[in-house]
């Protein structure tokens, strides 16, 4: 698993670029058992400025605001 498998999951810059998607719908589709590896990239994108973590309905998720 790489950024990019998180990056590719989140967004399509060609369908939607703007796609928001849930902690739990990463989780769920990366696979629980990499869930420290997980966060650990997704801190790395946000420090990065790739990635911007909002809220969608009440839970923590995550949008692409980089190419």
């Amino acid at each position: 698993m790489r950024k990019i498998d998180i990056l590719n999951f989140i967004t399509d810059f060609r369908k939607e670029p703007n796609r928001i998607k849930t902690y739990n719908e990463l989780i769920t589709h990366l696979g629980p058992e990499h869930e420290s590896a997980i966060a650990a990239m997704l801190d790395d994108l946000e420090k990065s400025k790739v990635i911007k973590q909002t809220e969608l309905n009440g839970e923590k998720a995550y949008r692409v605001i980089a190419r």
